[in-house]
């Protein structure tokens, strides 16, 4: 079915919430002098099966190519782990209206031998026109990393491919669309394997992920975990992770992903975990501009005094190799009491160095000591249209939020690991987020929100 873009929800402060007010400071309040954005419903849980907490959408990642957006998610989030299935969102008119489904063939809801499934990603390759959307399907022998495949623009979705096998996690997709590239239409799934100490492993496509060559690990068989991988113009692969000692590190192919270089460091991180037993870590978010500038941002306490709450900081590479130090992006004061966490990075593909246009989707605390009773959770937005230098003033996309409006698991409430934004070549940005409101019972309301027609990436002087 479609969504038609006059379906629209301003969300806006309930009477639950109302002594949000009393946890407000100086960033949200200049927040508060810009509208929000008209946000469309792009999809709901339809399930009812028993093993899952119903209706929620969780942990989304988004792709654009075009004029098409595709996002991927979790449906119906299962407190053990996984979902009841993986949900797609897909507008080919850029953001005005969209189509939503299930994936088939995963789990028993849509006909599957799995589970459950989890940690969707999104891909399109432009060299066979196929788009694709890697998940994990879960059951009681194994963790498998599936891709399924559309040749539609994404509105339709074949069985998967089983894309690796044994105790898998953290998956991530990305393919190579640059015609000029030695490796033009390769794609590449990262994934770890939890029963090797979450040791990396890199998977290679060909066909338009029909069929996948052999695992190979990291020189060095580096271990961690959220590695998002990203392919520069030159057809070089850069995939920074989070390691198991608290670095953010990447590793590099230059071979179309037959060898996988030793990993180096980007940086260390200092993380304020988040108050009110909320799920979230300094997992990074990875994007590449049309010159080959990688930029990764995580959320970091390194500015604040005391590691009291977390800002979102980016750090870049033009050499593959080394990395500038992390900056911080300016979202507010760093005496403020906001706590930032889980951003969503998006780069504007034909944007580059100084001129490169930047989206970030994060999700906040306005208040970082907060419980899980008082803690209220809002969703953030903000651009730059000079490669990072400055920023524009914040926009509050949603919220405030309970955390007993979000699917409990065995790591805390959860809306995600993860988010993302993707921005369009020359055009608006694309954040499709989970937005809750408060539960009926014990069925919760926890969807996936698109804004309407996208969100504008503008400048300002906001400096770092």
């Amino acid at each position: 079915m479609t969504v038609p873009a006059i379906a629209t929800l301003l969300l806006t402060t309930t009477t639950a919430h109302a002594n949000a007010a009393t946890q407000t400071n100086a960033a949200t309040q200049t927040n508060a002098a810009h509208p929000r954005a008209a946000l469309t419903q792009v999809s709901a849980d339809p399930y009812t099966d028993s093993q899952a907490q119903h209706r929620t959408e969780v942990e989304p990642d988004t792709f654009s190519f075009g004029t098409t957006i595709v996002s991927a998610f979790q449906v119906g989030r299962v407190s053990g782990g996984g979902s009841s299935n993986i949900g797609f969102a897909t507008s080919s008119d850029g953001g005005a209206t969209w189509t939503r489904g299930f994936l088939p063939g995963i789990t028993g809801n849509a006909g599957g031998p799995y589970g459950q499934a989890s940690d969707a990603s999104v891909a399109y390759d432009a060299r066979h026109n196929v788009w694709l959307i890697s998940s994990l399907g879960i059951r009681s022998s194994s963790v498998d990393v599936l891709t399924s495949r559309s040749t539609d623009g994404g509105r339709t979705w074949s069985n998967p491919v089983t894309t690796a096998t044994g105790s898998l996690d953290k998956n991530w997709i990305v393919c190579d669309n640059t015609a000029s590239s030695p490796y033009y239409g390769n794609c590449y799934t990262e994934y770890d394997v939890t029963s090797s100490f979450d040791a990396l492993r890199m998977k290679t496509s060909s066909d338009g992920g029909a069929t996948w060559g052999p695992a190979r690990a990291t020189g060095g068989s580096a271990t961690g975990l959220g590695g998002q991988p990203v392919v520069r113009p030159n057809g070089t692969v850069v995939v920074p992770y989070l390691s198991t000692n608290d670095q953010i590190r990447a590793f590099r192919s230059t071979d179309g992903g037959a060898n996988w270089s030793s990993t180096v460091l980007v940086s260390r991180v200092s993380h304020h975990a988040a108050a009110g037993d909320l799920r979230e870590e300094a997992l990074p978010t990875a994007e590449v501009d049309g010159a080959g500038t990688v930029y990764v941002a995580w959320s970091d306490c390194r500015f604040r005094s005391g590691c009291a709450s977390n800002d979102i900081v980016v750090a870049m590479s033009t050499s593959e190799t080394t990395w500038s130090a992390p900056i911080r992006v300016p979202i507010d004061a760093t005496t403020s009491a906001v706590d930032h966490f889980v951003p969503g990075l998006g780069v504007d593909p034909s944007s580059a160095g100084t001129s490169a246009r930047l989206a970030l989707t994060y999700y906040y605390y306005p208040t970082a000591n907060c419980t899980a009773s008082t803690c209220q959770l809002d969703v953030g937005y903000v651009s730059s249209v000079n490669g990072g230098a400055s920023w524009s003033t914040a926009t509050q996309l949603a919220g405030p939020m309970s955390l007993a409006w979000l699917p409990n698991t065995s790591q805390g409430r959860m809306f995600g690991d993860y988010i993302s934004t993707s921005v369009r070549a020359g055009g608006n940005a694309y954040p499709v987020v989970p937005i809750g409101h408060a539960p009926s019972g014990s069925t919760y309301d926890l969807g996936m929100y698109a804004p309407a027609g996208g969100l504008a990436v503008t400048g300002g002087t906001v400096r770092r």
